[in-house]
């Protein structure tokens, strides 16, 4: 049994204005809901301001050529994964060629067969959907970063060095609480302070990537590379702290318990990528950055202070940052004392 195609958004572009008004009839009989465009630069403009399920792009046209405009899509973060189907009256396997070579989803000659027109449009359409799907349950068990990059360049075990910056956290005197507390009630504050967190992080373009009780790390800088990582992550710190007074004043109302976190930020070169097995496997970073970012966290407990630095992060913020020296502390697993800066604001 065949299931029922889902009708599309479609974009036609074509500078035959005949051309242009039959094929949207064709699709629109079909039950697609249909856009137009008479050229290349009118295409983009349309493309990056609404979104769609499938172009058929027409190869020769004046200005900028259909061969131009799929490859500024392909390029485009926000565009690449629109299949582009390639219309031409070139009837050369050269042509063809080049479509495939370049990223087109299909190539459909002029005037266009309605019965071909019809399954390649909905064999494509079906492929979007599979790949929406996909990244959609990618992007439930992992980050939007790190779903992109599996579905960018796929999966392998293995890691690369990198320069990044990592951030621990973790909730003060977890312990007694969950000693007390009914399960159910805990589960739903790790929940909530959880949904909190992770929206300050990826806000700040940083990637969870460990959740270990009420404990988390996160990575800025990996597996996208961006050079203000330092800056993003004691931004991100300074985030959870004004999202978990805010929670905290919720609790109180609600005659529930407060909590206070302690974050611990240290910066360098990292070795990150996916660790574990072909069946089950995560994105992390490992090396002495991670140990001390850890390490940092846990003096938080014994400064009385919520958020500490490293030197090498603190190089790397902007003068609106507040920051002030705490001293030189010789941390466990260490040769050399650690310069220390406590985060104000």
């Amino acid at each position: 049994m065949t299931s029922r195609q889902e009708p599309g958004h479609l974009l036609v572009v074509d500078d035959n204005k005949v051309n242009r008004i039959l094929l949207s009839r064709g699709l629109e009989a079909q039950g697609h809901r249909v856009e137009t465009a008479e050229n290349g630069k009118q295409a983009l403009e349309k493309l990056r301001n609404d979104s769609f399920d499938l172009v058929l792009l027409d190869i020769e046209m004046p200005e900028m050529d259909g061969y131009q405009v799929l490859e500024i899509c392909l390029q485009d973060a926000e565009l690449r994964d629109i299949p582009i189907i390639m219309t031409s009256s070139l009837d050369e396997i050269d042509s063809v060629v080049k479509c495939v070579e370049l990223g087109a989803e299909d190539y459909l000659n002029k005037p266009v067969n309605r019965t071909l027109l019809r399954a390649r449009v909905n064999a494509s359409l079906e492929k979007k959907r599979l790949r929406d799907e996909q990244r959609k349950l990618f992007r439930t068990f992992a980050t939007r970063e790190v779903a992109d990059e599996l579905l960018r360049t796929g999966f392998s075990l293995g890691g690369k060095h990198v320069d990044a910056t990592v951030l621990f956290a973790d909730i003060r005197s977890y312990t007694s609480y969950a000693e007390k507390e009914d399960p159910a009630e805990i589960i739903e504050l790790l929940n909530n302070y959880f949904a909190l967190m992770f929206d300050a992080i990826t806000g700040h373009h940083g990637t969870v990537n460990q959740m270990v009780g009420d404990g988390l790390m996160a990575i800025f800088g990996a597996p996208i590379p961006r050079e203000d990582h330092r800056e993003e992550s004691v931004r991100a710190a300074l985030e959870m702290l004004n999202l978990l007074e805010g929670f905290n004043q919720q609790q109180a109302l609600l005659n529930k318990t407060q909590i206070q976190i302690g974050i611990g930020i240290a910066t360098g070169r990292v070795i990150a990528g996916y660790t574990g097995t072909q069946h089950r496997a995560t994105y992390t970073c490992i090396g002495d950055t991670v140990n001390l970012a850890k390490r940092i966290e846990d003096h938080t407990k014994a400064v009385h202070h919520p958020i500490l630095i490293d030197q090498y992060t603190r190089e790397g913020l902007p003068a609106d940052i507040e920051v002030e020296a705490l001293g030189s502390v010789l941390f466990r697993g260490k040769q050399q004392p650690i310069q220390t800066y406590v985060v104000k604001g």
